[in-house]
């Protein structure tokens, strides 16, 4: 069984900041994907590229340091991820990152998808009919 966790903007500036308040919440979590990873389970963790542009994650920056040492990976947003994600857009008014999100979640070919989020409802609403599991952080 395949599984992805992706992270939203939130949990992307909680990463970079060990003063964040939700920091431990995220870096818990991340914890628990490599020690999964350590049993040989495939988990993937990602964040889409609009999400890193709103959480300004530029992966040159030495503020970005230890998210950059968790190997995550980066989604682009390619013209199919961006149709679908302008069609979520339109249809919820959802924010531009929380779009490419949906995208993302409905092409997702792995079996189990985690979204790490501070939107729940959201997450909810753009995952349109996959199943996800949402942490709410």
């Amino acid at each position: 069984m395949s599984q992805v966790v992706l992270l939203d903007n939130e949990a992307v500036r909680a990463l970079r900041n060990p003063t964040h308040p939700k920091h431990r919440r995220v870096v818990a979590h991340a914890q628990v994907v490599a020690q999964r990873k350590r049993r040989a389970a495939t988990i993937e963790v990602a964040v889409p590229s609009a999400v890193r542009v709103e959480a300004g994650w530029d992966r040159t920056a030495s503020a970005w340091a230890f998210p950059n040492r968790l190997r995550i990976t980066d989604i682009p947003l390619d013209s199919v991820h961006a149709n679908t994600a302008a069609s979520i857009r339109n249809r919820t008014g959802v924010p531009v990152a929380d779009a490419h999100l949906g995208a993302v979640i409905q092409s997702e070919p792995a079996d189990r998808i985690t979204v790490v989020t501070s939107d729940p409802d959201d997450m909810r609403l753009v995952a349109g009919h996959r199943q996800i599991i949402v942490v709410a952080i």
